[in-house]
């Protein structure tokens, strides 16, 4: 594998994760990815709330968890309620419900402050990738496994992956930002 393709392999880990990151934020919108880090004690050991139970989106201000197996529904529940969503599931012995409630302006303010400092320490994590890999293929040209021609084509190269993967933040944050905005 070359040193670009590592690179990139790895940028495409750090877009993935801020995805993830975003996804996980609430926005007043039902998002089935709201649940994520969320873990249910079930039969011993910690699972995610997706491996106990099917979730869905009924509709944008809805979520519906119905587990699989019905004693798990009280664990699901506390699970839930002491995490950091800050919500209250319906329970009616079945499902679980949650409804989202609307943002007010300062806390969507605030999650687009999230959501900027989350991506400039992506952005950050690309540009450190990008100095690795300028520093390897120099060091490649000086121990003479490449030649300068390739040393300054691999540059570009990295650059050019660079500047993609930054507009990939970018266009993230903006399709967050409104969002957040239009909840």
């Amino acid at each position: 594998m070359s040193e670009l393709q590592r690179i990139e392999a790895e940028m495409k880990k750090a877009i993935d994760r801020l995805k993830s990151d975003f996804a996980s934020l609430r926005t007043g919108r039902a998002h089935i990815h709201m649940l994520e880090g969320i873990k249910v004690e079930y039969f011993g050991s910690f699972l995610p709330v997706q491996q106990v139970a099917s979730v869905s989106a009924p509709d944008a201000k809805t979520l519906e968890i119905k587990p699989w197996d019905k004693e798990a529904l009280k664990n699901i529940e506390q699970a839930i309620i002491k995490s950091d969503l800050g919500m209250s599931p319906l329970n009616d012995g079945k499902c679980l419900r949650l409804s989202i409630p609307t943002l007010t302006t300062e806390r969507k303010k605030d999650l687009v402050r999230v959501i900027r400092k989350q991506a400039e320490d992506f952005r950050i994590a690309i540009r450190n990738l990008r100095r690795e890999g300028v520093e390897e293929i120099k060091k490649q040209e000086k121990d003479k496994k490449i030649s300068q021609d390739d040393l300054k084509r691999g540059e570009q190269e990295i650059q050019k992956c660079t500047d993609q993967y930054i507009k990939n933040i970018e266009d993230l944050i903006l399709a967050k930002e409104k969002d957040i905005l239009e909840s």
